[in-house]
């Protein structure tokens, strides 16, 4: 059991790293179209990814087999988490997408974060309750994420678009929540489509309604839809939903939380971005916090 968290877990840090990386995507995408015409872009593009990943790996007869027989299994509950999972996705993802051009993509990152210290006091209403060692392991995490996103960078005094961001932390948590409910259930890319499905038709319905895009913003912002549609939508979030099974979902967030690290260290390596050594310190924390949460707890010894 403790091999499959530890494996879950590893597959939560790659989605994690991904996310990371795609931010600064996200926030190129950002300056050449809307915010629905950007999340409509890369769902779509998603989609299509995801399709094609299911019809090879039923080619190659490794399909998982579930209850009902045929290729989409337990279609009630497919299409239910589908709807749910992608309705939150779509409005926490498209409050990001606004809230990104409002602020430092340190505040920014920071504040969509914290659904590290939301997802486990939300989990004690659905009768999870985090031991000591994870709350140590939380606590942690969100003086980590302090000292590499606004340790002698930011106020905490919060504009319109940064109040957008701190409920898109409450929207991913919820996100987290329903996958955490409804992945075991199901086949992970299955649920990943219908999820990106949701998602693609909702924001499509915006942008028509409220943005007027054109083949120019498309061609402009043409690397940065693909490098969130297949690596960060396709990928990423699939991992996430095959890595959230038998999982703890306080120990999901802690791993997902990582893409503020990831994105810092991104910018280190790739861009040439300098972190000093109070952001380094900020890294190595939440390193730690996961490492931690991995260990095993110590057996009582009875008499």
């Amino acid at each position: 059991m403790k091999n499959v968290q530890l494996h879950n877990t590893l597959l939560l840090m790659g989605a994690s790293f991904i996310w990371g990386t795609a931010f600064v995507a996200q926030s190129v995408g950002a300056d050449y179209m809307g915010p629905y015409t950007f999340l409509a872009s890369r769902s779509w593009l998603a989609c299509v990814f995801l399709l094609g990943l299911m019809a090879v790996l039923r080619k190659a007869g490794k399909t998982n087999p579930a209850a009902e027989p045929g290729f989409w299994q337990n279609r009630k509950v497919l299409v239910k988490g589908g709807v749910f999972c992608g309705t939150a996705l779509f409005v926490a993802s498209a409050a990001q997408q606004i809230g990104i051009g409002t602020t430092s993509t340190a505040k920014a990152g920071f504040m969509t974060a914290l659904y590290v210290v939301l997802v486990p006091v939300f989990g004690v209403f659905f009768g999870r309750r985090p031991g000591v060692k994870l709350w140590c392991c939380v606590a942690a995490s969100v003086v980590g994420l302090y000292l590499l996103c606004l340790a002698g960078h930011d106020t905490l005094s919060l504009t319109g678009g940064e109040w957008m961001l701190l409920g898109c932390a409450f929207l991913f948590c919820l996100q987290i929540m329903l996958v955490d409910h409804f992945s075991p259930q199901l086949d992970g890319i299955q649920l990943s489509f219908v999820e990106f499905f949701t998602v693609s038709v909702l924001s499509t319905v915006f942008m028509l309604l409220f943005e007027h895009p054109t083949v120019e913003q498309f061609r402009l912002a043409a690397v940065s839809i693909a490098y969130c549609g297949i690596m960060s939508s396709g990928v990423a979030y699939t991992l996430q939903i095959v890595g959230q099974k038998a999982l703890d979902p306080t120990i999901a967030s802690l791993a997902m939380c990582l893409e503020s690290v990831f994105s810092a260290l991104a910018g280190w390596l790739i861009l040439g971005e300098t972190l000093s050594t109070t952001e380094l310190c900020g890294c190595g924390l939440m390193f730690a916090a996961i490492v931690v949460s991995q260990l095993p707890d110590r057996k009582k010894t009875t008499c």
